[in-house]
This record gives C-alpha cells, structure tokens and sequence, in this order.
C-alpha cells in the first residue's frame, strides 16, 4: 500500500527484454522529456477496453470520441487529412485556412458544408469558381442577389424580336425568372423585358 519511487540526478530508464537479453522496449525518463521507443505504443482506458491513442510506424491512431486541440493557431498538417467530420465548439467560429496555397475538399459522393444557424461565407483574394463538370449549379434562395454588377442598355424604339448586338458587359439579371434557368434567353417570361447583353 505505497508507491514505488524510482529516482535519479539525470534520468530514469525503463528495459523491456526477449528472451535473448534484446531490448525490446525503453522507457525514459528524463528532466525535460519523457520517451518511449517501442514497436507499438498505446494509451487504454480505464478499464483496459478501449484504445485511446495508439502508435506505430505506419499512423496514429486516436480512438476517443473527440479530439480537442486547444491552441489559438488551430491544427497544422504538412500533408492531407482524412475525417468523416470537422466540427466546431459550440459558439466557435470554424475556419478552414491555407494562407499561401490551395485548400481542397475532396469526396466521391459530394462534400457537404452546412451551416445550421448563420451563414456560410467563402471569400478569396481572387478568381471564386463554381465548376459543374457533369450536373448543374443549383441555387435555392428566396431571393438571389448579385451586387456591383455594370448595368446595359437597349432602346426602348427597338420593338419586340429585335436581336442585340454583343455586348461586353454582363447581363442584367431578372430575379423574377432566375430560378427558371432562362439565363440564355433574351425575354423574361414574368416581366417582358429583354435582356441587356445578348448572349450568343
């Protein structure tokens, strides 16, 4: 019913041995580090069911339910990660940063970003792409805003069926039939108005 203390000036060191007198196992000790070296190396659970931090030379792997990283800058990883789930504290901001490179998300079957209260913001420096190279981009708002875009112009003594020459500048979008897809079309079906730009 008392401890064992085992005790030095510099460090103390713990051998696990085979049968032909090999060190299999070290633990160490030290003032300022404490090290393992082993094939495996592995943190269980009170009850010795679960495995909670494993390592070996091929991964790591944590088994709790969550992995807390308490630190202002966040995780680094020098390569990719793999997880069914990033999540943020409840109250705490989720940001996903590479200040110098790409970031991406890649999944077969989609990746999902939700946000369940608030709002959902990507921002860049530059070019934003939205690319479909087989299905279509979906946009599912009760209203669909596009600011500081330039404005056309047509004559208004110009009658109905007239085509319009090209123009460089965007076309001015009716929010009236957005949702209908008729961003090739030179008539709004729910205003009547033409198009600003002909596009083809």
């Amino acid at each position: 019913d008392s401890p064992l203390v085992l005790q030095s000036d510099r460090n103390v060191t713990v051998n696990a041995r085979n049968n032909l007198g090999q060190v299999t196992g070290q633990l160490t000790v030290g003032a300022e580090m404490v090290e393992a070296q082993c094939q495996r190396f592995e943190v269980r659970s009170t009850d010795g069911e679960r495995v909670l931090f494993s390592a070996d030379e091929d991964e790591i792997s944590i088994g709790t339910d969550k992995l807390r990283v308490t630190g202002n800058e966040g995780v680094v990883f020098s390569h990719s990660v793999e997880t069914p789930h990033v999540r943020a504290e409840p109250f705490q901001d989720l940001k996903l940063e590479s200040p110098t490179r790409t970031l991406t998300l890649e999944a077969p079957k989609g990746v999902e970003v939700n946000a369940g209260v608030g709002e959902f913001k990507a921002s860049c420096r530059k070019d934003l792409t939205l690319e479909s190279s087989e299905g279509e981009i979906f946009l599912n708002a009760n209203s669909i805003r596009l600011g500081n875009l330039p404005h056309g112009s047509v004559d208004p003594l110009l009658g109905p069926g007239t085509t319009y020459p090209k123009q460089t500048v965007p076309p001015t979008v009716c929010v009236f039939g957005a949702e209908k897809g008729l961003m090739d079309m030179f008539t709004c079906t729910m205003c009547f108005r033409p198009w600003t730009t002909a596009l083809g």
